[in-house]
């Protein structure tokens, strides 16, 4: 795979108006798609490719949510019907796909993405066309749209506490390992102007394509430096060999913490256990949260997958899906407007604890959560916030992020 640019991923924000000009007039579908006995709504997802690793299990979170709403009587006394789509890995696809679920399928919401090059591909689609886009994954902040909810952390909710942690543990040499896109990238820059401002020292930061395999060179680098700790976005199965290389270069969790925060219970079950155990993770939701809703969640889950575990994103994806409802119901309507001023202020109990839609930059509050690999593939959590952050995604409250967004 050739190596991108920065520039070429912050491309891909006005990639899809291009090639899908003259696809149809844009507007609200909200309408259309509460017409019949039926409300449609959009799932798309890689289901193929490098990233299927990670969001095929998103998918299958959102469709038992959708589920459990119809079981409860659906919305506006209709049920909800799934039209699911394959992003495939490929941000343009996500793009084209976007566009065929609003404008041919006239669905009420889309429920998608992992990467930030899905979303920022996605995000003109939804913004030309006055639709929602209910995006379940962590990322990097410094965005926000009027036509998108994220339902995963925001910066202040995963990368900062993740980083606090490192701090607290007494880490102050850093290695930066990410992939190459906009969001190891973007989350870098906020990275290193924290260490900048709490006396940490930055000792490298390399790159490596999605879906890339041959760690040996990077690893090296990597020991050679000598950090005491690493802090790492890869996405998707670049992390398989990642850790694979690390472990056979002989370095232990003890000795050089690897922190993610894109690895939960089901990547973990991907690297192989023995490759990652002991290292921490910073999320907000693990399979191992307690909470009664959380044990009914991880029951009915694995009622419906035998053998799988559940993880941040997925929840995050089924959270999204009953906020989603909740607000339709509160509006009284899927039109897309109203359904955005319903949505402020919501407060559902859901697994990872009470979650709150936040009306002005509509993120949610969420609790932010360290954990630490086990023996047994779970996560053990090992640090909290103990009440919900709210949302911050621009860092406006933090002095040395200044000038960053």
């Amino acid at each position: 795979m050739r190596k991108r640019s920065l520039r070429y991923w912050a491309s891909l924000a006005v990639l899809p108006a291009v090639l899908l000009t003259g696809c149809g007039d844009s507007g609200d579908s909200g309408a259309a798609a509460g017409d019949g006995n039926t409300i449609k709504v959009g799932i798309l997802h890689s289901l193929s490719g490098t990233m299927a690793i990670s969001e095929v299990t998103v998918a299958n979170a959102e469709k038992m949510a959708v589920e459990e709403v119809n079981a409860a009587g659906g919305v506006l006394g209709k049920k909800v019907e799934i039209v699911q789509e394959d992003g495939a890995s490929d941000w343009p696809t996500f793009a084209q796909k976007a566009q065929k679920l609003i404008k041919k399928d006239k669905v009420a919401a889309v429920f998608g993405g992992w990467t930030s090059a899905s979303r920022k591909a996605m995000l003109p689609v939804f913004e030309r066309n006055r639709a929602l886009l209910w995006y379940p994954v962590q990322y990097e902040g410094l965005e926000s749209s009027p036509y998108i909810f994220y339902t995963g952390a925001t910066t202040n909710q995963q990368i900062v506490p993740g980083l606090d942690y490192l701090k607290e543990k007494g880490a102050k040499r850093i290695f930066l390992v990410g992939s190459d896109y906009v969001f190891p990238r973007t989350a870098n820059k906020i990275i290193k102007a924290y260490a900048a401002a709490n006396g940490m020292q930055i000792l490298g930061e390399e790159y490596t394509p999605l879906g890339h395999t041959e760690y040996s060179t990077l690893v090296n680098k990597v020991v050679a430096a000598k950090p005491d700790a690493v802090f790492n976005t890869l996405n998707g199965d670049s992390n398989v060999s990642f850790f694979k290389q690390l472990k056979s270069a002989g370095v232990t969790a003890d000795e050089m913490p690897v922190m993610s925060v894109s690895i939960a219970e089901e990547e973990v079950k991907g690297i192989g256990v023995a490759n990652i155990v002991g290292h921490p993770v910073a999320w907000n939701y693990y399979q191992t949260t307690e909470s009664a809703a959380n044990d009914e969640f991880v029951r009915a889950f694995q009622a419906r997958h035998r053998g799988a575990v559940t993880s941040d994103p997925m929840e995050a994806g089924y959270n999204a899906v009953h906020l989603w409802a909740a607000a339709v119901k509160k509006a009284g309507t899927t039109d897309v407007e109203a359904v955005k001023k319903a949505a402020a202020g919501i407060s559902l109990d859901l697994p990872e604890g009470k979650v709150t839609v936040d009306g002005g930059n509509q993120h949610v509050y969420k609790t932010a959560r360290i954990g630490v690999i086990q023996p047994d593939g779970l996560i053990k959590e090992v640090w909290s916030s103990d009440e919900p952050i709210k949302p911050d995604p621009y860092l406006k409250t933090y002095p040395w992020a200044s000038g960053l967004s």
